[in-house]
Parts: C-alpha cells; structure tokens; sequence
C-alpha cells in the first residue's frame, strides 16, 4: 500500500514551505531494483480485417511534463497493442505532447516504458498531434472526421463508416466533469456528450468503445451518457473519487531505481496488461471489465484503488475485443488462464507530480543552484495548491454561509443525476475564479464539483466575482495565472 504517502503529504508540504534552505532530503521513500529491457516491439501483423469490420482508434494523452510521464506512456503503449492487433497506422490517431521521450530528465533517451520490465514503447508511434496540437477542438475535429476543422498536425481523422468500429483511449488528470488537456481549455462532459450524439446522429460508424483513465472520470458520463448511441464505456474512477498512478517510486513493483516517476495507471495497466497475455478472440469486452475492475480496485484491501465503471449502451458486452482492438496472432494459443499479478501500491493522481518532484529533489547535489531551484517549485507548487483550497473554502462560506458553505460545495449529486444542469454557467464561474485567483491547474480541476454547485444552487456571476475578488483580491498569480496559462473553460 502506499496510503501513507498520502497521509504524510500535508506534513510534508508544510516543511517544504518553510524549509527552503534544509541541505537534508526533505522525504525518502523506498526503491527496489527493476529490470532493465528496452527491446523493440515485435512489427505488427499484416492481418486483413475480420469479418468486415474496419477498426478506428483515438488515443490521448492530455498532460505534459516530465512528472506525467504514465501518461504519454500509457497512450505509446495501447498504440503498440492497437497496431499488433492488425490495426491499420491510418486509422489510428494518436494525441500526445511528445515532450517526454527525448527529455533532459528521461534515464533511457528516446525511450518510454509503461512497466518496470516492460519494453520500449515509444519506438514507431505516429506524431499526430502534438505540442500546441493537443487540444479539445482538434479531439472533437478528429472524431467527427472532419479535416477543414483541424488545426496542424497529421491532418488525420476519423473517416468511418456507418459498419466500422471506433476504439477511443483517454489518459490524464480529470476532475468532476473535465479531462484534462495540456493546452487550455478543457475537456467538459457536457460537449463531449453533444460530439458523441453528433457521431451517432451522422451515421458514420457502427459500435464504439471509449476508456477513461481519469479521477473522478465517472462524472464524464454520469447522467450524461445515452444506452442509445451504440457506444460502451469503461472508467477508471467514479464520479467522486481519485483513480491511482502505478509502478511508482516505492510502490511495489517499483520503476527502475533511475526513474523518479510514475510509469502508468492502474487501470490502464490492468487493461493493457490483460489485452496483452489473453487471445482477444476469445475473450469478450465484459471478461476484460471484470478484470480490470477487479485489479484496480485493489481487491479487498481499503484505499488503495479506485471503482471502475461502465456507462452507455451493455448490449454488445459480449462481443469478442478483437473486434475493437486487433488479433495479435503471437496470442493465439493462450486459453484466457494468465493471472497477472497484483498492484501492491499506488499513489492518487493528484499527488504523483509532488512525489516526482520531491524525488528529483534528492537526486540532485547538495548545495547545487539546481536544488534549490527543484525546492523552489515544490514550495510554489504547495503554496498554490493551499490557495486554491482556502480560496474555494472562503468563496463557499461567502456565499452559502460559514458553516453550510463547506457541505454545499462538496455535496456530490444523487446517482444518474449529472454534475451540472448547466454547463455555460460551470464555465463562466470557472472563467470568474480564475481570473481573480489564478489557475486551477491539474491539482484544481478536483474543484469543479464546487463550481458546479455553485451554478446548480442559482449563484448569478456577478455573485461570483464579487465573491472571488473577496477572496482573492490581491493576490498576485504569478505564474499561474491564466493570462499565462490560458483560461480552464
């Protein structure tokens, strides 16, 4: 378990605020020895496609940094599958920043691995968009197939059919009814759902299968998503809670001693692991759920997992994977009997980008300028994720009392209900907040359900400026703020 790590994080971020100058490492956390293997992936097959059915595939990672490294990784990893199985590399579309690779802080250069001993999986991956074209509107642009509404890039979409099956990929930071983007603005539920409907009413393809790795990834479609529109999902999370990176520093297992960062997501392991030791002519969409809800949720032991979830249309549950994500052929003569083995760590989301910087920390030379430039951004880093929290508190109480404020910004809805009743208003009191009070940030998105519950309790916006500059007038946001960073919504 690594539970610990997150209960001792508040004491942890108060020294770091008053400890800029301590020459001793300010946590130490267990390492084990990893395995090295950095062979190429095995060619793809050319396989011809099965029973008619052309496959498509979306793949995103929507973070950036070096500290989200499971991110990208996650993504270079299901392309690697993808294209095993015999899908063809023009129908895939991947989304990545594509700063991790060749990254002055990456141990293996030009290389990313998604497990302690786990191959490259970098090697060969399409640069479809990348950098600034990263974004929410490419993403929708792609799966609507439409090319004039693509900024940059490959140009490459989605160009299905009304028989074709569409595999969708999404790995990231999320919050109550926002993925995460490493270009603003977000991704929110409510546009999302509406591009779904549109592919559907457009007639362009047959079935579709989405995962989220995302914290609270549930509430993307919570409430929200049609059993109408032919399209299954799978969460890592519900909509109240943190889903969990793996294979951390550690954790057990345990990256490599070089790496000091994540290397995947429990979730997205499970179902990429699973994919990879099972014939996916044999094995149906619902025997990989099962597995993967299981191994996620970390079986019976208490905070150490997240629930996954399933969302849409179930009809079709007992289709065979291959139909979605290729044959790879080398797997044909397993029964479907490998266990893989079970996730004895994981650290939440929202705390995997401190514990990669306070990693670096030790590793670098006591006294260097370059340590105390890694402290440096550890203590901005808690300074403003503290802001943020008391600042949202502060709002709460200012607007619906000093002690009903707290409950009414953290009530999560009943269940099928979705977060917001209106997502023009969720944006524009994202919009207000921001500009008084700097950017949310990755940590901040978790936020969103306040904001949510601020419009769903009939604040006006003028009611939430008011609020914010009380809270936050004043307050210098340096780098954080959105003029810098751009707006979240």
């Amino acid at each position: 378990m690594a539970r610990w790590w997150v209960c001792g994080l508040l004491s942890l971020l108060a020294v770091a605020a008053a400890a800029e100058g301590n020459a001793e490492p300010l946590i130490r956390l267990p390492t084990q020895k990893g395995r090295d293997a950095t062979a190429a992936p095995a060619p793809a097959p050319a396989a011809a496609e099965e029973e008619g059915v052309t496959r498509w595939a979306v793949l995103v990672a929507g973070s950036r940094g070096y500290g989200n490294y499971r991110h990208q990784a996650d993504v270079c990893h299901a392309y690697q599958i993808l294209k095993r199985g015999g899908v063809k590399e023009e129908n895939i579309v991947v989304f990545m920043y594509d700063d991790i690779a060749e990254n002055h802080l990456n141990p293996r250069p030009g290389v990313i691995i998604n497990n302690p001993k786990g191959k490259d999986v970098y090697a060969g991956v399409p640069k479809d968009y990348t950098g600034d074209q990263v974004t929410t509107k490419n993403f929708f642009a792609v799966l609507m197939g439409n090319k004039t509404a693509v900024t940059g890039g490959s140009r490459k979409v989605i160009n299905s059919k009304s028989q074709d099956h569409i595999f969708i990929y999404y790995s990231d930071h999320g919050g109550p009814g926002v993925l995460g983007m490493p270009n603003m603005p977000y991704l929110y539920a409510g546009d999302f759902i509406k591009v779904l409907r549109e592919k559907h009413a457009s007639k362009s393809y047959s079935k579709m299968v989405i995962y989220v790795e995302a914290c609270e990834s549930g509430s993307i479609f919570e409430g929200l998503m049609p059993e109408d529109l032919n399209i299954y999902v799978t969460t890592a999370a519900n909509a109240n809670e943190d889903s969990y990176g793996t294979y951390c520093p550690g954790t057990n297992p345990s990256p490599p001693p070089e790496y000091n960062t994540c290397l995947g997501d429990a979730y997205s392991v499970s179902w990429m692991e699973d994919s990879e030791t099972h014939n996916l002519k044999k094995e149906t969409i619902k025997d990989q759920y099962k597995v993967v809800k299981k191994r996620t949720s970390g079986s019976d032991r208490v905070n150490r997992g997240s629930h996954v979830m399933e969302y849409g249309d179930k009809t079709f549950k007992d289709e065979k994977l291959f139909l979605y994500q290729g044959f790879d052929p080398a797997n044909a003569n397993i029964n479907n009997r490998l266990l893989l083995p079970d996730l004895e760590g994981a650290i939440n989301q929202r705390d995997a980008d401190v514990l990669f910087m306070w990693k670096r920390y030790e590793q670098l030379s006591e006294g260097s300028e370059e340590k105390l430039t890694a402290l440096r951004e550890i203590k901005e880093t808690v300074l403003h994720r503290k802001h943020l929290d008391s600042s949202i508190d502060f709002i709460g109480k200012l607007l619906f009392g000093f002690v009903n404020g707290p409950s009414m910004l953290e009530a999560p809805r009943s269940s099928g209900q979705p977060l917001v009743d209106d997502w023009d208003c969720l944006k524009r009191m994202v919009r207000v907040f921001e500009s008084h009070c700097g950017s949310l940030t990755q940590y901040g998105m978790k936020h969103m359900r306040a904001f949510a519950n601020i419009c769903n309790n009939g604040v006006s916006e003028a009611g939430m400026k008011e609020a914010s500059i009380s809270a936050c007038g004043g307050h210098n946001s340096a780098k954080w703020s959105p003029l810098a960073l751009g707006h979240s919504a």
